[in-house]
């Protein structure tokens, strides 16, 4: 009985995913975009619709910008291209033709009213709780978008919204039984948790030497540069506060709150005063990096850093990274002053001598033998839990459980969740520098309340849209074939 209701835990799984999924729409931004060759504006051709070059171009910036966000501002186009993030958008695109095509084949519409009334419930577009026409025209002009473009595009989602909620399948009672049933699963086990402090490691020279020797391209020295820079500060440059509510006024979509809330200018205005000061300070820095250039200006100093180093910019290295010895790159903003960069020579990374790496060895070696040694002391544990004087535990499951002993409640939360994964009644499961060898002893399903009840029915009904939406797309591949224009798109 235990090894059958372990083994069904797994749809537990679908339960912690399904109940934290949420979707956040995210608005188009004007950089980040792509640009694409076309035939007749037009990129590609699925079923009887045309993909336009420009619709294309907003879900690649959507998707630029959500992977900005979690990058939190270390996204370039280079990562960009790496991940293969025009393929996603084409992918997305592609797939919202077919479900367009397919709508229009069944009839599937969506009226003017009913347009009018979802753009009007757009929160982005209210003030005081209503739709407000000069901040929707003034969303669409910071956008560069047009209102038929944008509303176009609104109501194609609207109708394959309304197309899958045509498509909907509610729940069955067996269905809800079967994860209700895994939900509610309750695990007694009989458990010890092992530590680094339980497991004895000694380290010498000889055991250093053996690993750096087997993993010494590990050890390298850092690439590094030497550089001369010129430095043009814009700290002293003058700006009068007619200059300043000016640069404001032109500049204020640049100046928000975490939120995305426009600041006012005396919220802003040390950013303000930085910014307006760096570009009147460009034309200076212009100058001396042509100076520089006709051998007619000495630099402010030469340092050798290493590739990275904080004294230049993320922009700068990136620039800097592409360049070859003796180039001198255009002045970069670092931080509140001018850059302009010559590099002198490259030094590539070789190879660390053991004293070199001793540190860095030491740490890693200490790491992974410490990690084997406690792997197999929780081994050998394993093989004697049931004998052993163990901790027994109560029954618990996600929503009820004590932390279990030396573990704190994150650390006990991520072990129940590995438990309530797995298909074992025994096991070793790893928990942040720890590991927990348990033995279920018991089981039982506890009863379900109104709220987990609730949740049940919403997580079938969730899984079984996936799956359908999921078969649906496989159907639909197949009914509207894709013809691309130009290369790059797919995989």
């Amino acid at each position: 009985m235990i090894s059958w209701m372990q083994k069904h835990n797994k749809y537990l799984v679908w339960t912690i995913w399904i109940a934290t999924i949420a979707f956040i729409g995210a608005g188009f931004v004007g950089w980040g975009s792509y640009d694409f060759g076309s035939k007749a504006g037009n990129v590609a051709k699925v079923g009887n619709i045309e993909i336009k070059q420009s619709r294309l171009n907003m879900v690649y910036s959507n998707l630029y910008n959500r992977y900005n966000e979690m990058f939190q501002g270390q996204f370039d186009e280079k990562k960009a291209k790496e991940m293969g993030l025009i393929q996603q958008a084409f992918a997305q695109v592609a797939t919202q033709a077919k479900l367009l095509n397919y709508a229009a084949d069944m009839g599937v519409i969506v009226s003017d009213d009913e347009l009018a009334k979802a753009l009007e419930s757009i929160k982005g577009f209210q003030k005081d709780g209503k739709f407000d026409r000069s901040v929707y025209n003034m969303y669409l002009k910071t956008q560069r978008l047009k209102a038929k473009e944008f509303e176009e595009t609104l109501r194609e989602e609207l109708t394959i919204t309304k197309l899958l909620g045509l498509l909907e399948v509610p729940a069955l009672p067996l269905e809800e039984e079967a994860v209700g049933a895994a939900m509610s699963t309750a695990d007694k086990i009989k458990y010890r948790v092992l530590s680094p402090d339980d497991v004895n490691l000694t380290v010498d020279d000889a055991k250093l030497k053996a690993f750096w020797k087997a993993h010494k391209e590990q050890f390298k020295t850092p690439k590094t540069y030497t550089v001369e820079i010129i430095w043009t500060p814009s700290a002293q440059t003058e700006v009068s506060d007619e200059e300043i509510k000016a640069f404001y006024d032109t500049n204020s979509f640049n100046y928000t709150d975490a939120t995305g809330k426009q600041l006012s200018l005396d919220q802003a205005r040390e950013k303000v005063i930085q910014d307006l000061k760096l570009k009147k300070t460009k034309k200076t820095a212009q100058k001396a990096y042509i100076a520089f250039k006709k051998g007619k200006r000495e630099s402010s100093e030469t340092k050798t850093l290493p590739l990275g180093d904080n004294t230049l910019s993320k922009e700068l290295w990136d620039e800097i990274q592409q360049k070859e010895s003796g180039e001198i790159l255009k002045p970069k903003v670092v931080k509140d002053r001018y850059a302009t960069v010559k590099i002198v020579t490259i030094t590539q990374p070789k190879v660390m001598n053991f004293e070199q790496a001793k540190p860095m060895v030491t740490t890693l070696y200490e790491a992974q033998a410490q990690k084997e040694a406690l792997l197999s002391l929780a081994e050998t544990t394993l093989g004697q839990i049931e004998d052993l004087n163990a901790t027994e535990s109560d029954f618990m499951n996600l929503d009820n459980f004590d932390n279990l002993e030396t573990l704190n409640s994150q650390e006990s939360l991520q072990f129940l969740q590995k438990l309530f994964t797995s298909s074992k009644e025994k096991g070793i499961i790893s928990v942040s520098n720890k590991v927990v060898v348990y033995a279920i002893i018991a089981q039982k399903h506890l009863p379900l309340d109104k709220e987990q009840t609730a949740l049940i029915k919403k997580t079938v009904n969730t899984i079984k849209q996936r799956v359908f939406e999921s078969n649906l797309i496989k159907r639909l591949d197949a009914k509207y074939p894709t013809e691309v224009y130009m290369g790059g798109l797919t995989n």
